[in-house]
């Protein structure tokens, strides 16, 4: 599949992913007062968990051995989860900007790191043995 389709595939899905972390953030912060870079993060994390299957699947068609893989996804999902709360956090503490207009920024800078990150390294590999993707 070409860089672009992958693209496509990897917004699509990552849209409805962020559905899901908005959507927990917005409920956290809303209904439990929770800080908001604390409720993005708990969103983050639990919509990674959709986001890798979806993208493994769907997106990337990788055969890798979730033991070789899912390491490596969560290690770049660390790194957008620290993009995501630096930017967040700086939006709402230093700019005083509204939560979800600093999310909606901090979300377009963590895409194109994630997006870039998992095509060159966690999905890197074509094809693997059928066995070891169990």
């Amino acid at each position: 599949m070409s860089i672009l389709g992958q693209f496509i595939r990897f917004a699509g899905i990552g849209g409805v992913c962020t559905a899901l972390q908005y959507l927990i953030l917005v409920l956290l912060v809303t209904f439990l007062d929770v800080h908001p870079v604390m409720a993005s993060t708990a969103g983050y994390l639990l919509s990674a968990l959709l986001n890798y299957q979806l993208n493994r699947v769907y997106t990337f068609r990788s055969e890798a051995a979730h033991l070789h893989a899912l390491p490596k996804f969560y290690a770049i999902a660390s790194v957008g989860l620290l993009l995501n709360a630096a930017v967040l956090g700086f939006m709402v503490s230093v700019l005083s900007l509204h939560y979800m207009l600093g999310q909606i920024i901090a979300t377009a800078v963590t895409l194109v790191w994630n997006f870039l990150a998992n095509r060159t390294w966690t999905f890197a590999e074509a094809k693997s043995d059928p066995e070891t993707t169990k």
